[in-house]
């Protein structure tokens, strides 16, 4: 099993969850984060003085699923989130040793099979 963080852009969040849905991915978390990297610093106004943004606001998917859904997994988050301007996010692959179900305390060895169970 592979974990996939994905930092993207806000606004290109449903887009991409569509993206996900239609490859089968049903079951992922999503954090409100703020970060930095290549994209530039903005101006901000707040009560009428002027600030420097240097922290930008990104959303952050985390995404369990087994090895041969990665690739396919990759390029639905590219396409969906991708602008093609600076800021556009990362995405980070880390492996999974071994997942738990928490109901039932058992090991989860059917990560894949969420977009089956649900109604």
């Amino acid at each position: 099993m592979k974990k996939i963080e994905a930092i993207i852009r806000p606004e290109r969040l449903t887009q991409t969850i569509k993206g996900l849905k239609n490859i089968g991915i049903a079951g992922f978390t999503v954090s409100q984060v703020v970060g930095r990297g290549k994209q530039k610093d903005t101006q901000g106004v707040y009560r009428g003085k002027n600030y420097k943004v240097t922290l930008h606001p990104k959303v952050k998917l985390e995404i369990v699923l087994s090895d041969y859904m990665v690739e396919r997994t990759i390029k639905e988050i590219i396409a969906s989130a991708q602008t093609g301007e600076d800021g556009d996010g990362k995405i980070f692959i880390h492996p999974v040793l071994e997942a738990y179900n928490i109901r039932t305390g058992k090991t989860d060895f059917d990560i894949d099979d969420l977009a089956n169970k649900e109604s």
